[in-house]
């Protein structure tokens, strides 16, 4: 899971990215223009969205994500606390809306709450897709009740397919969420590790959900019959 954090004051910002990092991945801008840049390029579960922003308020950084057709759970955390502010928050587009100051566990339980809504986060940890199931607590798969070996990463790949299924997911965006900005391997461990765990899907028939994209990544799809 990964989060988008904007927020233009510094001390306030590493307090966020300390209050969530053992909970989700995350990236961080104190410019709105940069925040919706940066909404616009990745793919993040949730964005916690400062209104008082330079460059860019906080209002028009999600009135132009929600017209582009970007529907990335949006948690509005600010000092503006009248009941207009709120309201205008709710109608551009927000999930939730948080005044400062905030106590930390509910601002994790309020954003854990709109990345569930969302389907970004599993019921009871549990990913399922028809019969494939994800357990989260423990890193297991299986399919029709039978199991399915994957090992580290290639865990978290599929997880991250099923968390965004008939999204194109560049190798990009699957190497900077599972193996980091400043991992020492190269984006080329990417098609690597797609071979291998498609061999693994392969033996249940469920390869054929896992769609290449050629010259930019892979995508889960919902349905076998689906082209891209």
């Amino acid at each position: 899971m990964k989060v988008l954090i904007v927020e233009d004051d510094k001390h306030l910002r590493n307090i966020l990215c300390e209050s969530i990092a053992p909970h989700f991945q995350y990236s961080s801008t104190g410019d709105g223009e940069e925040g919706l840049y940066l909404a616009e390029q990745d793919i993040y579960d949730a964005i916690i969205l400062d209104i008082m922003l330079p460059g860019m308020d906080g209002y028009t950084v999600l009135e132009n994500l929600r017209r582009k057709g970007i529907q990335t759970p949006v948690l509005f955390l600010t000092a503006k606390d009248s009941i207009e502010d709120k309201l205008k928050g709710f109608r551009v587009g927000a999930d939730d809306y948080i005044v400062k100051p905030f106590h930390r566990d509910e601002l994790l339980a309020r954003l854990e709450a709109v990345v569930r809504r969302s389907g970004g986060l599993a019921s009871n940890n549990i990913i399922k897709f028809k019969e494939l199931m994800l357990n989260l607590s423990n890193k297991t798969v299986s399919i029709s009740e039978h199991d399915v070996l994957l090992q580290g990463k290639q865990f978290d790949f599929l997880e991250y397919l099923l968390n965004h299924i008939d999204t194109i997911l560049t190798k990009e965006q699957i190497f900077d969420r599972i193996w980091g900005f400043d991992s020492y391997t190269t984006v080329n461990v990417v098609e690597v590790y797609a071979s291998n765990l498609r061999k693994k899907l392969k033996e249940f028939d469920y390869d054929k959900y896992m769609k290449t994209v050629r010259g930019l990544g892979y995508m889960w799809v919902s349905g076998e019959d689906k082209h891209v």
